[in-house]
């Protein structure tokens, strides 16, 4: 079987507890992308374009908030990355990109996974791969209505060979 790790977000805790059943359910390691600066509630309101993370997605796409976590050991031995994160304005947030650009990605696969309140993975892809230059980025799934262990681990089954 190929090492997986399992990467996350989570600004509120939604995506945390899919990681954290995704890797239990994969057998994964898990490991969360903090950010050097919290996320507080104020920063995440969608409906304020002027909150942080309105700015930060719509503004200044091109911006990369520090990461706070210490980076991954040994990333070299993942084949594999199941990469989670909430939906923010129809794509992966600005931090995600901060933690693909931050290893050589070449060579692994990266399975997007998200939550969202009504949306889907939207331009994660396309917004994904200039960061991961000579990785396979692929669209997984939305994890919303996932209700059992069994769903989840079919939904990741493909890629654990």
């Amino acid at each position: 079987m190929a090492n997986v790790l399992v990467a996350y977000f989570s600004a509120t805790g939604r995506t945390k507890a899919a990681a954290t059943r995704l890797a239990a359910v994969s057998g994964a390691d898990i490991y969360e992308i903090v950010p050097a600066e919290p996320y507080t509630e104020d920063d995440l309101n969608w409906r304020d374009f002027n909150s942080r993370s309105s700015v930060e997605m719509k503004k200044n796409p091109d911006f990369r908030p520090a990461i706070g976590s210490e980076k991954v050991a040994d990333m070299d031995k993942y084949d594999t990355i199941f990469l989670l994160y909430p939906i923010w304005w129809y794509r992966c947030p600005t931090i995600v990109n901060s933690f693909v650009e931050s290893y050589d990605m070449s060579g692994k696969t990266i399975v997007l996974y998200a939550t969202s309140g009504s949306s889907g993975l939207g331009s994660s892809v396309e917004v994904l791969k200039g960061s991961a230059p000579g990785a396979d980025i692929v669209e997984g799934s939305m994890l919303n209505k996932i209700n059992s262990d069994d769903e989840l681990k079919g939904l990741v089954e493909k890629y654990l060979c």
